[in-house]
């Protein structure tokens, strides 16, 4: 309809300029400079701080559906965020492992971990990085979630039912937060990792997550022993001992790591456990210096 408007008002004009008659008064011949300008189009994009009944992978707009946290829900939404760059001149949305998703993923990295008042691999938690669909991203939506889940435990990632935010869910004292552990053990295999309360008889303790260097999966497998050498220092910064040569005889180390799909979409973060296989622990060793763990 405007442009047939246009059109009309056009060939109007040409009648009257062929026909030699002046313009009325307060008309000036220029009729595009008196219409508004169309306002920019703004393609739609997710809120955060809300929540969502499923998990996504991909945002498709049909199926955006926020709903209240206080409702049961299986994720949240901690931050959105905007590809820049190269990563947004793609004319498909970043693939796994593509620099956009580890681009994306950083960022993620960083903002759920504020969110949540800790790094969130040091809890229950598994962070799902959401894209616009394809058809969307033709558009010009650039936009990335940052969706946030409660898993049952560190080696079942099945996602909990909530009805509460996880905003500063692992905030001191978060039943979410990692903590004590009794290994099951099959020879030199860790099975399970079954979660304990502190003062329960246990062999493992969470320490920290190390952020491991930018490598291929192929080489981080290669050294794995750089990875417990790293736990190590993390164990000594936790029990407050030194980080010297006598560490190796104080404890062990457990290490947790993401997956390869997980290590090449940007998931550098290795969970650290310190480890006693000849004795029991009836408490916390977070800061429990060289008597709580001697040498032996």
């Amino acid at each position: 309809m405007r442009r047939w408007w246009t059109a009309a008002a056009v060939g109007a004009t040409a009648v009257l300029a062929l026909a030699g008659c002046g313009a009325p008064a307060g008309v000036d011949r220029d009729l595009t400079d008196d219409w508004p300008a169309f306002p920019a189009v703004e393609g739609f994009v997710p809120e955060s701080g809300v929540c969502h009944a499923t998990i996504q992978e991909v945002g498709y707009l049909s199926g955006y559906g926020p709903i209240d946290c206080t409702t049961s829900h299986r994720a949240e939404t901690l931050h959105v965020g905007t590809l820049t760059g190269a990563d947004a001149g793609r004319s498909t949305p970043p693939k796994a492992g593509s620099t956009g998703m580890r681009t994306a993923h950083a960022e993620c990295d960083r903002q759920v971990s504020k969110a949540v008042g800790a790094d969130w691999r040091s809890g229950r938690l598994l962070l799902t990085v959401v894209f616009p669909s394809t058809q969307a991203w033709g558009g010009g939506a650039r936009w990335f979630r940052c969706d946030l889940s409660e898993v049952d435990s560190l080696d079942d990632a099945n996602v909990t039912l909530r009805s509460a935010s996880l905003r500063d869910a692992l905030a001191p004292g978060s039943p979410l937060a990692l903590g004590c552990f009794e290994p099951k053990l099959n020879k030199d295999d860790i099975e399970e990792m079954r979660p304990v309360a502190c003062t329960a008889k246990h062999h493992a303790e969470f320490v920290g997550v190390y952020p491991f260097p930018d490598v291929t999966y192929a080489e981080f497998q290669r050294s794995s022993e750089r990875a417990h050498k790293a736990c190590r220092g993390l164990t000594a910064t936790y029990v407050k001992v030194p980080n010297d040569g006598n560490l190796q005889y104080r404890a062990g180390t457990i290490i947790y790591h993401p997956l390869e799909a997980e290590w090449n979409d940007g998931n550098r973060g290795v969970q650290c456990f310190l480890w006693l296989s000849d004795r029991a622990l009836t408490r916390s060793l977070k800061g429990a210096g060289n008597k709580g763990l001697p040498v032996r």
